[in-house]
């Protein structure tokens, strides 16, 4: 998936990235301000949570359950320090559990991540549309 998108096109966006991974561990990439939060927040509501969805940036991580009795994590490691601070919360545990993992700041915990995990970048462009490109590590 290599697609440029505008605000209004959130919903089919998110929509073509859940049919388009091979796997629940999505980590997305980007600038502050890229959209990250905006586009894993309409993947929420495509995967079926009908709760109000928010950044845990103070949290790390976020659970949701859809209403199709799916889990979803929403790890946020912008504030992390150090990647210990990800394992001591048992993030692993997360990681393998085969439950959706929206992962914000994956680079502040890399060492961490399962290889299989799915690189999402965001790229905003001058037109202020955003770019997202998906890719296997």
């Amino acid at each position: 998936m290599n697609r440029d998108y505008s605000l209004e096109e959130l919903p089919s966006v998110a929509k073509e990235l859940i049919s388009n991974v091979p796997n629940k561990v999505l980590l997305f990439n980007g600038e502050m301000g890229a959209g990250k939060t905006t586009l894993i927040k309409e993947v929420c509501k495509e995967l079926g949570i009908e709760d109000v969805t928010h950044s845990p940036t103070f949290s790390l991580v976020n659970e949701y359950l859809s209403n199709k009795g799916e889990t979803v994590y929403h790890f946020d490691f912008y504030r992390i320090e150090d990647e210990e601070e990800a394992y001591d919360m048992g993030v692993e545990d997360y990681l393998y559990s085969n439950n959706w993992c929206l992962i914000e700041w994956p680079e502040n915990v890399k060492n961490l991540l399962p290889l299989e995990a799915i690189d999402i970048q965001i790229t905003v462009l001058p037109n202020g549309k955003r770019n997202i490109q998906l890719k296997q590590n």
